[in-house]
């Protein structure tokens, strides 16, 4: 059963649903207690990785003797070492994240996500820590793994609010600057800044041997533009308005949100950036169970 507080953010039902399925990552964690995670360092684990040639000073309880025996030669079995996970949760408070044309804007959306899976993060054993962004970082949780943290984190994420321009691309570089054992961090945003400078800030993440997953959150109405009268629009994330007709404007706008989708897609693809676009009229259930599951089955293929 999920913690008392939080029924808000945390719906008992979904986490039942999704507590089987663990959330694995990519690439090799380091941890500091046993975990379900490969270790980039060999261990003493069940699992066999390879053979090495025994040098001078090695435990000879690693020595297989049957090889000994068959080659005459001296072999030490050498484990996968299983590993502990820290999971950084970065959130992108830009005022842009408080639209959404339906029940939910984008910031609820991620943070009901977040609560999640930092639940299920915190539930298998492994760290999860939260970084809040907004033209600065917001909040800082490091990444823990008792009870008592996962409290704070949930308490913490539900009193955040957005508003003002984004500092996401600069405080991602600096998570990437910080984090000094590999990770998993996972990015939940409307990516709606520069895409050139987004992008470096996740190349400096996966470039320093994190598994990064973005979670691109977008309201249809931002894909569509189904709009069909004279409107308002209002910057967000500033103080500029603009009186437009969406008919007018339409194609050139769908042309540039298209070559924006593209631009970031393909940039993530490149980096081995796990991206998964979402929107807000997707059952956050259903998106959280996909990957899941996709992870598992690609840990299980790369095993």
């Amino acid at each position: 059963m999920a913690p008392d507080r939080q029924q808000s953010l945390i719906d008992s039902r979904v986490v039942s649903r999704l507590m089987a399925q663990p959330l694995y990552a990519r690439r090799d964690m380091e941890g500091t207690v046993s975990g379900l995670h490969k270790s980039p360092h060999r261990g003493s684990s069940v699992e066999f990785a390879e053979y090495r040639q025994y040098v001078h000073g090695d435990d000879l309880r690693r020595l297989d003797w049957r090889v000994l025996a068959r080659t005459d030669r001296y072999y030490l079995k050498e484990f996968e070492a299983e590993t502990n996970l820290r999971a950084y949760f970065a959130l992108d408070l830009s005022g842009s994240m408080r639209f959404g044309s339906g029940e939910a804007n984008k910031l609820a959306y991620a943070q009901k996500m977040l609560a999640t899976l930092a639940w299920l993060v915190i539930r298998q054993g492994d760290a999860a820590g939260l970084l809040a962004i907004g033209s600065d970082t917001v909040l800082d949780l490091p990444p823990r793994r008792n009870p008592a943290h996962l409290q704070l984190l949930l308490e913490s994420l539900e009193n955040l609010k957005s508003g003002g321009q984004t500092g996401l691309p600069s405080g991602l570089h600096e998570l990437a600057d910080r984090i000094r054992r590999r990770a998993l961090v996972i990015v939940f945003s409307d990516c709606f800044c520069d895409v050139e400078s987004l992008m470096a800030s996740l190349r400096h993440l996966s470039y320093q041997r994190h598994d990064v997953v973005m979670f691109h959150l977008l309201d249809p109405q931002e894909l569509q533009f189904n709009f069909n009268r004279p409107l308002r629009f209002i910057d967000l994330e500033g103080q500029a308005s603009q009186v437009a007709e969406p008919s007018v404007i339409r194609d050139e706008y769908l042309r540039r949100i298209n070559q924006f989708l593209e631009t970031l897609q393909k940039g993530c693809r490149e980096f081995g950036i796990d991206y998964r676009r979402v929107q807000l009229t997707d059952k956050y259930e259903t998106v959280l169970a996909d990957f899941l599951i996709e992870r598992s089955r690609m840990v299980a293929n790369i095993r």
